[in-house]
């Protein structure tokens, strides 16, 4: 019995622990570099946002570059590039990317000694999709000629596009989930890169198939970057300790900047 008592007492121990939200040490002036990121992100994404917001609204500013931007991508199109363009268009759809957020995000909670980081992906995630999903109907900025649509006709409102904003938030936050514990600048831009990379080729594609216009996939990423500034705010508020200060759990998981 004692035996048992003591299987279920450590059972119960690594399971409570996946629930502690790991705190690390940081220099400060580490930390210092992640609160100014934060706030950067926050400020210029609400600041572009709204730039956009206010020019789709009144037609006028960037919103003038819908029309040419569309008409470039239109001589672009040939039959390969079309199928490559529908592919990724599915891969990040409103079906597929939300399965592979749904794995990703068990398979990392699993995985870790902590389900913080994996916590954080899914908010982080779902705000977007609350973000996309109310600012639509409320903004409703009528989408391309249906005629220009080369998978299926989409009666919907574009602004922001959906498609964009969940790549850019789950590439840029995977990104910044790993290099965060991993403090090697290499990797970091590395990781960041490609996560760039994705979100430029997003926006090609629904550029490309003509269900987007340039502001609807610009203002995606100005969101992406408020949430990604927020998540960055929280994680450092709450996970990052000074040098000396003592962790708050007994399952800490604790990290020295540079270690």
């Amino acid at each position: 019995m004692a035996g048992h008592g003591t299987t279920d007492g450590s059972r119960y121990s690594r399971w409570h622990g996946k629930f502690v939200v790991e705190e690390r040490h940081l220099a400060p002036e580490a930390r210092h570099r992640l609160q100014v990121t934060a706030g950067v992100l926050i400020g210029v994404g609400l600041a572009a946002f709204l730039f956009l917001l206010i020019s789709v609204l009144t037609h006028t500013g960037f919103q003038r570059l819908d029309e040419p931007v569309e008409t470039w991508f239109r001589t672009l199109r040939s039959p390969g590039l079309t199928a490559v363009m529908i592919g990724l268009a599915v891969i990040f759809g409103p079906i597929a990317l939300p399965i592979i957020v749904l794995v990703v995000v068990v398979a990392w909670a699993i995985a870790a000694r902590h389900a913080w980081r994996p916590f954080l992906l899914a908010a982080g995630m779902v705000t977007g999709v609350i973000l996309a999903g109310g600012l639509a109907p409320l903004v409703r900025h009528p989408r391309p000629p249906v005629d220009l649509m080369l998978f299926g006709a989409d009666h919907s409102y574009s602004f922001p596009s959906g498609h964009v904003l969940g790549t850019a938030d789950f590439l840029l936050l995977l990104a910044f989930l790993i290099a965060s514990r991993r403090q090697r600048t290499g990797f970091t831009v590395g990781a960041f890169t490609i996560a760039i990379i994705g979100i430029a080729i997003q926006i090609a594609s629904r550029l490309y198939l003509g269900y987007h216009w340039i502001s609807d996939t610009t203002a995606s990423v100005a969101l992406s970057m408020v949430v990604v500034g927020v998540v960055i705010a929280i994680d450092t508020h709450r996970t990052v300790l000074d040098p000396g200060e003592q962790p708050q759990g007994p399952y800490s998981q604790l990290q020295v900047d540079g270690s």
